[in-house]
């Protein structure tokens, strides 16, 4: 096991800089997630980690020994691509242990590794079998499996799961997490889905456009958003967001207009604000109530109603035009073109400067 320390890392494709300069500690044993948008170099600075990509300046320590320039095979980590990436000629046992073949290890070693390996990802009736034998989710272990062998210091995941189906998904969330746990090994795992981050991961890197966003944990992410970005992309559905103004109230207290001519008091905390500055308000819509008691309300027209058995997802269109969504019981029933009061709870609420960055995060637990 070891850390993984990246210092002012960037990289450039010629004049196109894609790693803009990025410093993340990530500590031995966690499990550190890196999401964002297609094209914010989340899989890139993973290839960087693992030596695939060279470092343009920076550096990059794994347990406390300088990488920066050391070779693939010789930084002690291990990778599991999302195309799989297995021989279609060798069966499954031939495949788990073909580095350790190639590294020169004797025999009695690799049994014995392959045999761990499988036991721990429930391949063992299924060594003798090819690639072409195996469904999608089989094959996923069987790369997972190819890199356990390897006893690394750091396992690296390159979208492991983007190729399986909804139902696989979450099987192999489970298994990959509790590989985790069995294991105690610092990983890496780069995925677009935020739910996979959220269920998965211990730190959570939010990239955009080559640089950190914001790190840290589940939770701290979802309910302490540093900004729109962040806000916007950690949660399911998005956070919604209204544009408004916001200006000084009663001591301690923000006024923020709400479409319809209402208004909501947040808590100032350090925060300051000016007469009608302008602001975007921010609530997640599983905080948003129906006919229940609470500081504020504000009417919308029902557009769209998805009943989803569990729940309810309505979508909204307020007085000014904008649109809110509010997630609902799985009860509760409307009709499209329905007027429906909204409640919004101040603790829920959080507040954006001009540009983006927040000034005041919703406190829930008040």
């Amino acid at each position: 096991m070891a850390n993984v320390t990246l210092h002012a890392v960037k990289k450039q494709f010629g004049a196109v800089s894609v790693i803009k300069g990025i410093d993340l500690a990530i500590a031995d044993g966690e499990f550190c997630v890196f999401v964002g948008p297609s094209g914010c170099g989340k899989s890139t600075l993973l290839r960087m980690i693992a030596g695939l990509e060279d470092i343009t300046s920076g550096h990059l320590k794994i347990g406390g020994a300088d990488m920066t320039d050391v070779g693939p095979s010789d930084r002690g980590v291990a990778m599991v691509f999302q195309s799989y990436a297995l021989y279609p000629h060798m069966t499954v046992a031939e495949n788990i242990g073909f580095g350790l073949r190639m590294t020169g290890h004797a025999k009695a070693d690799i049994d014995k590794r392959i045999a761990r390996a499988a036991a721990m990802l429930q391949l063992e009736p299924l060594m003798q079998r090819k690639p072409s034998q195996l469904s999608g989710g089989q094959r996923q272990r069987v790369a997972i499996g190819r890199a356990i062998v390897r006893d690394p210091q750091v396992f690296l995941f390159d979208e492991p799961l983007s190729n399986l189906d909804a139902a696989l998904r979450v099987q192999m969330r489970g298994e990959i997490t509790k590989l985790h746990q069995d294991l105690g090994t610092t990983m890496i795992y780069v995925t677009h889905d935020q739910v996979e981050a959220m269920t998965m991961a211990d730190k959570i890197v939010v990239l955009s456009a080559g640089e950190i966003e914001q790190a840290g944990s589940p939770l701290e992410l979802y309910h302490r958003p540093k900004n729109l970005f962040v806000a916007g992309f950690i949660g399911s559905p998005k956070m919604n967001f209204l544009k408004t103004t916001a200006s000084p109230a009663s001591t301690g207290k923000i006024a923020v207009a709400l479409p319809g001519g209402g208004s909501i008091k947040l808590d100032t905390g350090n925060t300051t604000v000016t007469e009608r500055q302008p602001v975007t308000l921010g609530v997640r819509p599983e905080h948003l109530v129906i006919g229940a008691p609470a500081d504020a309300t504000v009417d919308g027209t029902l557009k769209i109603a998805e009943y989803l058995g569990s729940e309810t997802m309505f979508y909204l269109t307020l007085a000014d035009g904008s649109d809110l969504a509010v997630k609902a019981d799985g009860l509760t029933t409307a009709k499209t073109g329905a007027s429906i009061r909204i409640g919004v709870k101040a603790a829920a609420c959080h507040l954006f400067d001009a540009a983006g960055a927040a000034l005041i995060n919703g406190d829930l637990t008040r």
